[in-house]
């Protein structure tokens, strides 16, 4: 072979090597122009995502900041509750002691009306047991007559008591108790008074006449009537036009009894 042909060989070689080499390098730059465009689609895709997210974020910024907002009103809102709360109690206590003076104030002006009634109705039944005495037990000639009298108690100068009326006349003393509303323990008390017979130690003026209790209200039930009637104590009620004494013969038969 001569050298022209070795020349020749050679060249052709190493043109197939440059060829080859061409070849390859294309497939390369073909691959990297391929793989340009996907990482330019994911790069775009990537920077829609981040768009995407910065939003998400703005709005998450914006919900935070109103979060905020609606924490601050909510603790403003609490505060003023707190407050309201705070200004409630106040006006609370306030009621409170305003109820506590205005029911000691009733309190108060209810005692004053019940004794002003007490005395009315005392007012009212005291001249009926004057016309009492005369009319059933024949008190022509009254020798003392009181309203509301204070005693002393004889040997016991300590001792005091009011007596809501006194007639006293030959041989008798009528002991006359007016109450303007009935309860039991008046009742009781009046009835063990009379019954322990401790009125003349009060009155030992009279000591040895009869004793006539009266017991007058304005209104007394049946069932009340009948139990002074049988203690032999005579009631003075209101009647149609007037005070009544409407036990007068009931009590005398107990005694007859």
């Amino acid at each position: 072979m001569s050298r022209l042909d070795e020349r020749v060989d050679r060249l052709e070689e190493a043109l197939m090597k440059l060829a080859y080499a061409q070849f390859n390098t294309e497939m390369e730059l073909r691959q990297l122009s391929r793989e340009m465009k996907d990482f330019k689609d994911e790069m775009k895709d990537f920077k829609a995502e981040m768009q995407a997210f910065k939003g998400e974020m703005k709005d998450f910024k914006d919900e935070m900041l109103a979060f905020k907002g609606e924490m601050k009103d909510f603790k403003d809102e609490m505060k003023g509750f707190k407050d309201g709360v705070e200004a409630f109690k106040g006006e609370m206590q306030a009621f409170k002691e305003e109820v506590r003076r205005d029911r000691r104030e009733m309190n108060k002006r209810w005692g004053e009306i019940a004794n002003k009634l007490g005395t009315v109705v005392e007012d009212i039944i005291y001249p009926s047991a004057r016309r009492v005495a005369r009319t059933f037990f024949g008190a022509e000639t009254i020798e003392f007559e009181g309203q509301r009298i204070v005693r002393r108690l004889s040997g016991d100068r300590g001792r005091s008591r009011e007596f809501d009326g006194v007639f006293a006349w030959e041989g008798h003393v009528l002991l006359l108790e007016g109450k303007a509303a009935i309860r039991p323990e008046y009742l009781r008390g009046f009835a063990d008074f009379v019954r322990l017979g401790v009125f003349f130690d009060w009155f030992p003026e009279y000591r040895g006449r009869r004793l006539i209790p009266v017991f007058g209200a304005l209104a007394i039930p049946d069932r009340d009537v009948a139990w002074l009637t049988r203690r032999r104590i005579y009631v003075l009620k209101m009647g149609e036009e007037a005070m009544e004494l409407v036990n007068f013969e009931a009590v005398e038969g107990e005694r007859a009894g």
